[in-house]
């Protein structure tokens, strides 16, 4: 009776502390495209990076870990913010799954950052960031603070949108992904 009552506990135990986000790879939900930004490298382990989709803030993480973004298909601009700006212009289709590795680049007063999509034809990179997909679960940013962070960098979002528009487009050669660069589903098994 004993063994029946522990064996029960351990089972309940085991159901109630599972992570609410289920790691590995996870297809977008029907009608929208994914985006997982990964961090494969534990350099600048220290430094957080915040995300933003178009004008909004999306989240923030650090260390060797990544983030899931589902999003709707079509065209949209994403961008990373450390000492510098990372933009990456996107083409995304429905259903499609997207990798973007990023970079850490050492900066002068804290690390800068850099942004490249990848597809399965970049085997060293494409197994590391996968090895880590299916590894743990994505670093999820609580919508409290999306919101909260939404309203503090209202300015800051506008104007780094505007030098976007009217000088760093046009100086830069960011990168783009493509709808053909989705990972195939097989691949992430």
């Amino acid at each position: 009776m004993k063994t029946k009552i522990l064996v029960l506990l351990l089972f309940l135990a085991l159901a109630f502390s599972a992570p609410v986000v289920a790691q590995g790879f996870q297809p977008p939900a029907e009608g929208k495209a994914v985006v997982y930004f990964t961090r494969v490298s534990g350099y600048g382990g220290g430094s957080s990076f915040e995300y933003f989709h178009n004008d909004r803030y999306i989240g923030v993480f650090k260390k060797k870990n990544y983030m899931r973004y589902e999003l709707d298909p079509g065209e949209h601009l994403l961008w990373i913010s450390s000492e510098n700006k990372e933009f990456l212009t996107a083409d995304l289709r429905e259903g499609g799954s997207y990798i973007v590795i990023i970079d850490i680049i050492m900066g002068f007063a804290k690390a800068r950052v850099g942004a490249t999509p990848i597809t399965v034809d970049d085997t060293e990179k494409f197994e590391r960031a996968r090895d880590l997909i299916m590894s743990k679960a994505p670093v999820v940013t609580p919508d409290e603070k999306i919101e909260k962070m939404n309203e503090k960098l209202a300015d800051f979002i506008a104007e780094k949108l505007q030098q976007y528009e009217e000088d760093w487009k046009h100086e830069h050669n960011f990168k783009h992904i493509s709808p053909e660069m989705a990972i195939p589903p097989e691949a992430m098994e």
